[in-house]
């Protein structure tokens, strides 16, 4: 029952970041057609939402605690 409380607790905190993003990458390339061959250019934004960033750190450090635990148990079984 931990684990459901801490993944409740980051989901709760990712709930609380809102809907903020975090930019990844910011492309530049030509545009299409024939904008491109007179020199025009297009950017594209890769960008991640700030909650899920969270969640997915959250779950990562639930797996580690879970892995040590499981490690901790059986070094100390031998």
């Amino acid at each position: 029952m931990d684990d459901l409380k801490m993944a409740g607790f980051f989901s709760s905190v990712a709930a609380a970041f809102g809907t903020g993003s975090v930019t990844i990458a910011t492309i530049t390339s030509s545009a299409p057609g024939i904008l491109g061959v007179i020199g025009f250019t297009t950017t594209t934004t890769v960008a991640l939402p700030v909650a899920s960033v969270v969640a997915v750190g959250g779950l990562l450090a639930i797996g580690v605690r879970e892995g040590l635990k499981i490690a901790h148990q059986q070094s100390e079984s031998q």
